[in-house]
């Protein structure tokens, strides 16, 4: 349960009493509650703030393109802050529609509008958090550069200081850049798998815990692949309205390693020889 200190100071913050709070989820990174005052429900991510050092201020940044977009629902932002050394994150609470239907298309067109909206560089203003391992986004000309340099070349770094090897990974980016296709930089959520939406009340897709930047729009695609979770009616009303380059599936595995070097840092070796699978294949 919050701490009394927090709890004033975000009662304070809020000019509000909080008459209740219970655990959403949790986990290494954030404890989420929702909490309720005299006058509406809110989601409260609470972590340890020099351990993740900007990470609530950067997805403030996220939400915050992802909502300018006028695409998704998006939770609106109440604050963010600290308070001895304990970082915070206020969200409207979205409540949740279990009974649905239908809502497929509508993900598919919504993300194909999403990714409508492009930038002249790949990257991002900030470095932001994927999961709980930074994220980097410095600028960049091209999708193949961008990925290689910000995505790849850090967590393969990670992973090497985790006792992992990897052989001919000079060759592997060289013969990947020649695969990924010029296209404009998207907006991408940057971490869609099926825990990072929900359904609102009005059938609306939410999007929650983004990881954003201007990438190829294949990243969300492959990311959305992985682990499963979305039906093909989603990937069939995108492609209706903003159709993928030629060949984008055989793509997917490129996009994918991203992802699986993630969870090879985060949770171990159970991804190693995903990881390597890949490499192999285009090495």
């Amino acid at each position: 349960m919050l701490s009394l200190v927090l709890k004033q100071h975000i009662e304070s913050l809020l000019n509000a009493s909080i008459i209740s709070q219970n655990i959403l989820s949790g986990g290494d990174i954030n404890d989420v509650y929702l909490i309720e005052t005299e006058h509406e429900k809110l989601v409260l991510k609470v972590n340890v703030a020099d351990r993740f050092p900007g990470m609530f201020e950067a997805e403030k940044v996220g939400l915050r393109l992802l909502s300018n977009t006028k695409t998704f629902v998006i939770p609106k932002l109440k604050a963010v802050g600290s308070d001895q050394n304990t970082a915070f994150l206020i969200l409207e609470y979205i409540q949740p529609d279990e009974n649905a239907s239908n809502f497929s298309t509508g993900l598919g067109i919504n993300l194909a509008r999403l990714h409508q909206h492009h930038s002249n560089y790949f990257g991002l203003d900030i470095d932001n958090y994927i999961g709980s391992l930074p994220q980097y986004n410095n600028k960049k000309d091209t999708a193949a550069d961008f990925y290689v340099e910000q995505r790849l070349i850090p967590q393969f770094k990670l992973a090497k200081e985790n006792g992992y090897s990897f052989d001919h990974l000079e060759r592997f980016y060289a013969n990947i850049i020649d695969e990924i296709p010029n296209e404009p930089a998207s907006l991408i959520h940057g971490d869609l798998w099926n825990g990072n939406f929900l359904i609102a009340s009005d059938g609306m897709a939410c999007l929650i815990d983004p990881a954003v930047c201007f990438a190829s729009r294949e990243m969300d695609i492959a990311m959305m692949h992985l682990f499963g979770g979305f039906s093909q009616t989603v990937f069939d009303s995108y492609n209706e309205n903003y159709a993928l380059p030629p060949a984008w599936k055989d793509r997917v595995a490129i996009w994918q390693l991203y992802y699986l070097l993630v969870h090879l840092n985060l949770f171990g070796r159970s991804y190693y020889h995903q990881v390597n699978t890949v490499i192999k294949r285009y090495s």
